[in-house]
């Protein structure tokens, strides 16, 4: 999409902190952090949200970015995953994307 700052990035058009990157996905430090940690996982294909008809093999790269970032990060203790998924939860970019958070104790509660 010529719009998505997403798809920017993927394509390399906007620069960003990469911490992880294959053929189908890219992480990146979130320009907001929430958390010490704060990475953000995309397909580099676009698809708005997670039931946009994402492919398994995507969602596979994806979990396993995941894994490298938790590596990468050193969060070895635990960290937290979320994806935001329409407007009413929170979801502000319209490329699906999901949030590695971590590098302190998040505690129970989601919000």
């Amino acid at each position: 999409m010529d719009d998505c700052i997403f798809c920017k990035i993927a394509a390399g058009e906007i620069p960003a902190t990469v911490v992880y990157e294959d053929d189908a996905v890219i992480a990146f430090d979130d320009l907001n952090p929430q958390a010490p940690v704060h990475t953000l996982v995309i397909p580099k294909a676009h698809h708005a949200h997670i039931v946009d008809g994402v492919p398994a093999e995507t969602l596979a790269a994806m979990v396993h970015a995941i894994q490298e970032v938790a590596r990468i990060k050193g969060l070895d203790e635990g960290f937290r995953v979320i994806a935001n998924t329409g407007e009413a939860a929170g979801q502000t970019v319209h490329h699906f994307h999901m949030h590695v958070l971590g590098g302190k104790p998040l505690g129970e509660n989601l919000v």
